[in-house]
């Protein structure tokens, strides 16, 4: 077995360090109290409450010392299992444990499992690596967060420590690398250092406000993902941030979508929600008109925010919020268009992709979970037959996939694509989902030649996912210097002294002319200072004009990777910039 690539192994191996990091904890501060230590992408965490003790990073190499020294005397992890009565004891005063146990026991009807490693015994549901004394050997904490029990501003906050561990010492240090690359190009310091886009207390954790240049990102994104659909054929749709709560009832959401937004009522009693998804509307638009086999695939867009509500624990920058827009997409196809439609889907996003330099990734076919069928609209037949025309669309394709049980959504499977950034770390992007429930439970049809009607398919499509999150892998992907296309000031002009300022000001009226962003440096101020300013905010051209560059109507050209340019006139150097922006060159 390859250690490094098997996900179970990771997640068991991982698991059982937090389980050594508690039980290090539990030495070094015995009045504090467990909550949960589960694994995580790429490491763990276990949170605690330490009864006011404040925990930082500097306790980190006394708190790893201590995990070293436990380590050499756990040789397994044994399985025990305990009454509810029984278990509550080895936490006296632990309320958190206590809330669990009773949640696990169903208040005290069956015995729970725990795992017991050298004195350190813990409440577990398993999933442990066989010989811990030496395979809990690379590992590394990495830092201190506070959160909230069971992510509820309602509850205590509790400390959060958070740490990695990998099977070998050369893959440990090539992830604390990366992470310290990470760390440079964390989206939620760079939109804030370059003014893209703020939190506010007062509209609430999750509502980002995007500034203007981070808007001008978000638009460039929205119009080049409107074109290439609109070459494809696909018809946009403008639709409403809320509807009646009985349109989400229909369609299962309320019900089976646990981050739908509180039901608001008016003051006529009619019940209303923020929407969560844009499927429904597009069904009910759908259904406005009739539709013939002819009119199929009929393909359905909106670039449009929806909201859900997300636990204020989970929320993280960019990459998960409260509010969303996604580049929604709805194929209503004929059964045997899927395969085609699909084939169509993966070209586009292999495009989109190919834009933005991303070129490893690779596939997830996520399957409901046989064993909870309750979770989900259909009959087996129907499950059988979407899961298995997803598998054939990714063999046909020839991307390595691998099946997850249980990540489907409740209404059909789905293929979802991982993509790495530029240091190599995975994302999930672009989501393809098949359904065959909706279509019935909306009465989707189409009229077939034969003049009867029939069910349609539903792909449920979004290429970028939630504009937001992708934004924030982009930042980090291009660590803020964003190709010339998309950055929200495209050349900077820096007049070396008051005297140029006038032709500067003819050079900045002439890019604006041609649509070029540009932003003016025409502050008293010396040109290095100038010229650090533009780097810091990562401009892709700087302007330089100089005397000599005034008297011969030229420019010093500057790119942002301090590459000199030489001089240039300016109508050679608009062509130049122009053609970049068109061809969308990274």
């Amino acid at each position: 077995m390859n250690k490094s690539s098997n996900q179970e192994y990771l997640n068991n191996l991982r698991h059982s360090c937090a389980h050594l990091l508690a039980a290090a904890v539990m030495k070094l501060w015995p009045n504090a109290k467990r909550a949960i230590g589960p694994a995580i992408e790429n490491g763990f965490y276990f949170d605690f409450d330490f009864g006011g003790i404040k925990i930082s990073e500097k306790d980190f190499p006394k708190i790893e010392k201590e995990m070293r020294e436990l380590v050499k005397n756990w040789s397994k992890f044994d399985r025990q299992e305990l009454t509810a009565a029984q278990a509550k004891k080895d936490y006296p005063n632990n309320p958190y444990k206590h809330e669990m146990i009773d949640e696990f026991s169903e208040k005290g009807k069956k015995k729970i499992s725990f795992y017991k490693s050298g004195d350190y015994r813990d409440l577990c549901r398993g999933g442990h690596i066989d010989n811990p004394k030496k395979e809990l050997q690379h590992f590394k904490l990495l830092s201190v967060a506070g959160a909230y029990w069971r992510g509820s501003e309602k509850n205590q906050m509790l400390t959060r420590i958070y740490g990695t561990c990998w099977p070998s010492k050369a893959e440990l240090e090539a992830y604390l690398k990366q992470q310290k690359e990470a760390e440079k190009r964390d989206h939620k310091k760079l939109g804030k250092e370059l003014d893209l886009y703020a939190f506010s207390p007062l509209v609430g954790a999750g509502l980002p406000l995007f500034l203007p240049k981070g808007e001008t990102i978000f638009h460039e994104l929205e119009e080049f993902m409107r074109e290439e659909k609109e070459k494809l054929g696909y018809k946009f749709l403008h639709i409403p941030h809320i509807a009646k709560a009985e349109l989400f009832k229909k369609s299962g959401h309320l019900g089976k979508y646990d981050a739908m937004m509180p039901i608001m009522t008016d003051n006529e009693g009619n019940e209303f929600v923020l929407k969560a998804m844009n499927c429904p509307h597009h069904f009910e638009a759908y259904l406005a008109q009739p539709h013939s086999y002819r009119d199929l695939p009929y393909r359905m867009a909106s670039t449009a925010t929806v909201y859900r509500n997300e636990k204020s624990g989970e929320l993280s920058g960019l990459t998960r919020v409260k509010s969303l827009t996604i580049d929604d997409t709805h194929h209503i196809v004929r059964p045997d268009q899927i395969q085609s439609e699909i084939e169509m889907i993966l070209k586009l996003m292999n495009k989109i992709y190919k834009t933005f330099g991303f070129k490893d990734y690779s596939v997830q076919i996520s399957v409901r979970d046989p064993d909870n069928k309750k979770k989900y609209f259909g009959n087996d037949k129907v499950w059988e037959r979407s899961e298995a025309i997803l598998i054939e669309s990714v063999k046909k394709w020839g991307r390595p996939y691998v099946i997850e049980k249980g990540e489907a959504a409740f209404y059909g499977p789905k293929i979802d694509i991982m993509v790495k950034d530029s240091i190599g770390r995975p994302w999930q992007l672009t989501t393809v989902q098949l359904d065959f429930n909706q279509p019935e439970n909306f009465h989707l049809r189409f009229t077939g030649k034969d003049g009867k009607e029939y069910p349609p398919s539903v792909l449920h499509v979004a290429i970028l996912g939630s504009i937001e999150r992708f934004m924030g892998v982009l930042i980090e992907h291009f660590a803020g210097a964003f190709p010339l296309w998309l950055s929200p000031v495209q050349v900077a002009v820096l007049p070396i002294s008051d005297k140029q300022v006038k032709f500067s000001q003819g050079v900045v009226d002439e890019l604006e002319q041609n649509n070029i962003r540009v932003e003016f440096y025409n502050k008293a101020e010396s040109i290095g200072k100038k010229i650090r300013e533009a780097e810091i905010n990562k401009i892709p051209y700087m302007l330089i004009v100089g005397e000599k560059e005034a008297k011969s109507k030229s420019v010093s050209v500057r790119a942002r990777n301090h590459k000199d340019l030489g001089n240039m006139k300016i109508d050679k150097f608009v062509q130049r910039v122009s053609r970049e922006i068109e061809t969308k060159k990274i």
